[in-house]
């Protein structure tokens, strides 16, 4: 069901109140505090002003936009006028002077943002395991993380809360929550959508991308803010496009040995091998892809370093009380990054990129990979179990994410039927610019069942059944 497309036009036509529809909203992220902790805070006062106004200019004959009366849940590391950006942290917060860019495209859309989420502190982890505000909790299981660090963001989606979540995505922290909550999740090409009023954790791998139950819903989110802005020294003067229909029926896809390695727990290689099953049934045929072009290595790790000690550095070294010991010890790790990994690590990231143009040159539609290597982490535990190995988390999380983020190519991730709960997550990789078309190829997906969002045992939401 697409909320939030659903919503908008009752909204524009006059059947539905903006104000009746977002104070619903407020009411269910408050009562889901207690069982997930999504927020970090909730505006109604602010929400419920911005719903009168659209209310008012339906009333006057004007059309809000796409977004007419959606509630929207915003990562609590953009900027919105008037609310205290916290990134996470534990550092006195005042106020936003003014609102990112992306606040602003989503208010002239129509859209109604109604509290700020959760997450890893200062967008720095894959877990939302947040020292200063408490662990976000998973809706599909409250004792399971939903990833990081768009943790908020995907839980307030994947339990009905809103139906659009922003998130920002470095190294697949919109990706993993989306997989761990069961939900749809888009990565932007970088420079696709302003950065500007983004707290950065990298800003030469930062993204904004949405969160969503459905593909459409992902696609009305995704073109409110997607454009160039001169304000962000990272945009870039594309053309957006709207997303086309495509038939199944015809898709090629491409499997690339290099992406399906561990660690991948059984029940994610099951699972993956559902999607194509699923797939080749509806049409879809899949290509083996043998590119060691595209085998990450072991520099992308550490080349993020430098970045993070522009952002942190002076701030650790004169008040290291005030950040947490799991990201302490990731800034600690950052300080040993060097050039050299920053030049190695790009040079890979161009040549990986320009295999993913010619491979998606040469017909083949997009490129597909499990998004996250286990579908669930226990709230609190370091490691998660791969078959009976204990594997650092963020080994298991972030291995068939960040390296796209290096390559600044877009995904879309989605949850496959017919899998275990929340839905192992499969990830569509395309080459740069090419957000339509694998929205499309999603959608597509999704509208023969092989992508479904479910709903999970804590959900707020409107029954789909």
């Amino acid at each position: 069901m697409t909320v939030a497309t659903e919503i908008a036009a009752q909204v524009r036509t006059g059947r539905l109140r903006a104000s009746d529809v977002v104070a619903s909203a407020l009411e269910i992220a408050e009562a889901s505090h207690a069982d997930l902790n999504a927020f970090t805070l909730i505006d109604p006062s602010g929400a419920m002003h911005r719903a009168r106004a659209i209310d008012a200019l339906v009333a006057g004959g004007i059309d809000p936009g796409p977004l007419a009366g959606v509630p929207l849940a915003l990562k609590d590391i953009i900027d919105d006028a008037g609310m205290p950006n916290s990134r996470g942290g534990s550092f006195p917060r005042a106020p936003s002077a003014q609102s990112a860019e992306v606040v602003r495209r989503l208010g002239s859309a129509g859209g109604v943002i109604i509290g700020r989420t959760g997450l890893h502190e200062f967008a720095f982890g894959f877990t939302s395991e947040n020292p200063w505000f408490g662990p976000v909790r998973n809706p599909w299981d409250p004792s399971m993380s939903p990833g990081g660090s768009s943790g908020g963001s995907g839980a307030a989606v994947a339990a009905g809360v809103v139906p659009i979540a922003i998130g920002t995505d470095t190294g697949g922290s919109v990706r993993v929550p989306a997989a761990l909550c069961g939900v749809f999740g888009l990565k932007v090409t970088h420079g696709r959508i302003p950065l500007t009023g983004v707290f950065p954790l990298a800003g030469s791998l930062d993204t904004v991308g949405p969160l969503a139950r459905s593909v459409d819903d992902l696609a009305v989110a995704y073109l409110a803010m997607a454009g160039d802005h001169y304000s962000d020294p990272w945009s870039q003067p594309r053309s957006v496009t709207r997303p086309s229909v495509v038939d199944a029926d015809g898709l090629r896809l491409g499997i690339v040995r290099q992406w399906m390695t561990d660690p991948m727990s059984a029940t994610v290689r099951s699972g993956f091998a559902q999607f194509v099953s699923l797939a080749e049934a509806v049409g879809v045929t899949f290509e083996d892809v043998d590119e060691p072009s595209l085998a990450p290595i072991p520099a992308l790790t550490a080349a993020i370093g430098p970045e993070v000690i522009e952002v942190h550095g002076d701030r650790y070294r004169t008040h290291p009380e005030r950040f947490g010991a799991d990201v302490a010890t990731r800034i600690e790790a950052a300080f040993a990054g060097t050039g050299l990994d920053v030049v190695v690590a790009e040079r890979w990231g161009s040549a990986a990129r320009a295999t993913v143009a010619r491979l998606t040159g040469s017909g083949i539609d997009a490129l597909v990979c499990p998004t996250v290597g286990a579908p669930s982490k226990v709230i609190g535990v370091d490691t998660i179990t791969v078959d009976g190995t204990e594997i650092p988390h963020r080994n298991v999380l972030a291995r068939f994410t960040a390296p796209i983020n290096r390559m600044r190519v877009p995904a879309i991730v989605g949850p496959i039927f017919g899998t275990p709960l929340p839905g192992i997550s499969v990830q569509i990789v395309g080459e740069m610019w090419s957000e339509a078309r694998l929205l499309a190829i999603a959608r597509a997906l999704e509208g023969h069942d092989v992508l479904q969002v479910r709903e999970p045992p804590i959900y707020f939401g409107q029954t789909n059944g």
